[in-house]
């Protein structure tokens, strides 16, 4: 009877060692991942904040090579929240998003998902799917087997999504589908479906103001030039205008740093001016740029750009007499008589702008100069504007 009750006893002890083997790994020992889904990791940017998604990959195929094309979604995968018949959540078990270990996001910075703050840091990925909408949930638990041990407590965040069709895909994946500097979208993709999840950022801007401050106060801030592309920034991507003090004092420090680093030159002047102009303080903005045009490193294209940068901002009254200073100081060279056409096209005198035009064909330097000009005549001819 002990050689019987011994014999059932290692049995049960083999059948536990298979299950287990079925669903974890043998501490110390590389073997593939349970059930062949494999890893993957995949990472997205937001300009600087990063977005990684790890996960391991079922396929739509089974195991045994069986076709589960329309059985994955509410049959394999139920609907709403479910009973795993392990663990501790009971009834209350969510999708967890994969297979084996806990599927993670992590996100380098504080993010906004479908609008709701979610902190910087890493969290286990699960979620509730619906015929209609998805629960998608972000867990401080990231250490777990699948959601086995699920538990609501440690949510981080919940947000509701909702899924859509999507081409056939084999295995299940997650894609980034819209990338862009200040937001992205991450997508769910598996069988015939997409669930994609919003992912922006609260203050672009000011995340790069910040970080770019701090830099400036290692080696980079030795640099006029980093100095002046760092107003830029602000200038160009400060839609709102809330970090005009930071520009201002970049664009002066562009200017005046000690120890040689600062230049007043064109460029400089130009940026501080146009952050003076941004900041409602015209007089000084256009005191500054009267300098900047009669400064000895302005160079004609420098002005022109200025002038054509003035007919932009609906000025062509002040943008004529930049095409005519740039006229003064670099008598026949390019591109002064193309300034000159700009300017009078501008204004609406067509007449001077085509004679300016025709002037400008015979000092072209290039051909793809010559066929700018050749355009240019050709829609002034028509009677049309050229800018």
């Amino acid at each position: 009877m002990r050689n019987v009750a011994s014999r059932i006893l290692a049995t049960a002890v083999l059948a536990c060692l298979c299950a287990s083997a079925a669903v974890a790994q043998f501490p110390g020992l590389t073997l593939p991942p349970a059930g062949d889904n494999q890893r993957s990791v995949v990472t997205q940017y937001m300009g600087m904040v990063s977005v990684t998604v790890d996960y391991n990959s079922p396929d739509v195929h089974a195991p045994n090579g069986d076709d589960r094309t329309g059985k994955i979604w509410g049959t394999l995968v139920p609907y709403g929240m479910a009973s795993l018949g392990f663990g501790n959540c009971g009834d209350q078990c969510p999708w967890r998003v994969g297979a084996n270990e806990n599927t993670t996001v992590a996100v380098s910075h504080d993010v906004l998902v479908e609008g709701e703050a979610l902190a910087a840091g890493e969290y286990g990925l699960h979620m509730v799917p619906g015929e209609e909408t998805w629960t998608v949930i972000f867990s401080h638990n990231t250490t777990s087997w699948g959601s086995f041990f699920y538990d609501a407590s440690e949510d981080a965040l919940r947000v509701t999504v909702t899924p859509e069709k999507a081409e056939y895909r084999e295995w299940m994946a997650f894609d980034f589908l819209d990338r862009q500097v200040d937001s992205t979208v991450l997508a769910l993709e598996w069988e015939h479906l997409r669930v994609p999840i919003k992912l922006s950022l609260p203050n672009m801007v000011g995340l790069y103001v910040e970080t770019i401050g701090n830099e400036l106060r290692d080696s980079p801030g030795f640099s006029w030039q980093n100095w002046n592309a760092a107003a830029n920034f602000v200038l160009q991507r400060d839609s709102e205008n809330q970090h005009l003090e930071a520009a201002l004092e970049w664009a002066d420090q562009a200017i005046n740093a000690p120890f040689g680093i600062g230049q007043k030159n064109f460029t400089t002047m130009q940026t501080k001016a146009q952050v003076l102009a941004k900041m409602d303080r015209g007089d000084e903005a256009q005191e500054l740029m009267a300098e900047a045009l009669e400064d000895p490193t302005a160079n004609p294209f420098q002005i022109h750009g200025y002038g054509r940068q003035l007919i932009g901002e609906g000025n062509p009254e002040e943008a004529m007499k930049v095409f005519r200073k740039n006229a003064e100081r670099f008598p026949d060279t390019w591109p002064i008589n193309v300034g000159l056409a700009r300017g009078y096209s501008a204004l609406g005198d067509y007449g001077k702008a085509l004679e300016h035009a025709k002037m400008a064909l015979e000092n072209a330097p290039a051909e793809f100069n010559r066929n700018n000009v050749n355009n240019l005549i050709a829609t002034l001819e028509k009677g049309e504007d050229i800018n």
